[in-house]
């Protein structure tokens, strides 16, 4: 393997796996890295198989310590860095729904890729981070849009402003993860919930998914709006499969 490291799909019946695979460098991603992340998601949204997909970091210690810092010398400047392939709005365009299976550290962009899935497992012996701001940036892929939703305006700026580590528990308590689990049992949990959504409607999950994501960035009322007519074409498609005989 590349000491670039790679991002791998596996598929396990109706579920998407995404590996990331750098466990000599904690997973930490590199420009590669990127393009496959957004390789693989564009292979989950064009796979009428999968159903939804999990997120997980190889090997013991890491889901993932972020983007590899030695690979900012690889952009020739702030432009460079600026018009580069970024693979969180890949994640984020998803269609299935995604759910993060979180150990050891899960830092800077590794703490993006967690945030930007649908759904977090995380083994309770699980480190979170956002250190952009110690090193003198911020975080650019997303953590502030998401945290700020997920867990309130003064957590994420406690988090992002001090650089502090938090733990799994903390994670949960604020709203960042649904599922805490015992080290080692992440992915297997992650799995079990990908399989109990595979089992619904493929239509209906992601109408749910597209649901919740409009409601996030629109009023009420918009939101209703939309909900109906994701329901009339949850309703339309039943309707066709059942003249069809198809499930």
């Amino acid at each position: 393997m590349s000491t670039e490291g790679c991002v791998h799909l596996e598929k396990e019946g109706a579920i998407g796996h995404v590996i990331l695979d750098r466990p000599a460098k904690h997973n930490a991603l590199t420009p590669r890295m990127y393009r496959e992340i957004g390789a693989c998601c564009e292979q989950v949204n064009a796979d009428p198989e999968i159903r939804a997909v999990v997120f997980s970091g190889a090997g013991e210690r890491a889901f993932c310590a972020g983007s590899d810092i030695s690979a900012l010398e690889e952009y020739e400047d702030f432009w460079a860095w600026r018009n580069r392939y970024d693979y969180i709005p890949p994640i984020r365009a998803l269609r299935k729904p995604a759910i993060a299976a979180i150990k050891g550290w899960a830092l800077g962009g590794g703490l993006e890729v967690a945030l930007a899935c649908d759904l977090r497992v995380a083994a309770r012996s699980a480190t979170f981070a956002a250190p952009e701001v110690t090193l003198g940036w911020n975080g650019a892929g997303g953590a502030a849009q998401h945290m700020v939703r997920l867990c309130g305006y003064g957590n994420a700026m406690r988090y992002l402003l001090t650089g502090d580590r938090f733990s799994a528990q903390d994670a949960l308590d604020m709203g960042m993860v649904e599922w805490l689990v015992e080290p080692g049992e992440e992915v297997a949990k992650a799995m079990e919930i990908a399989a109990r959504i595979a089992e619904h409607n493929t239509v209906a999950t992601q109408a749910v998914k597209s649901a919740v994501r409009f409601a996030m960035d629109h009023p009420v009322q918009s939101g209703l709006s939309y909900d109906n007519e994701l329901m009339s074409l949850c309703f339309a498609k039943n309707d066709r499969d059942k003249q069809q005989g198809g499930g």
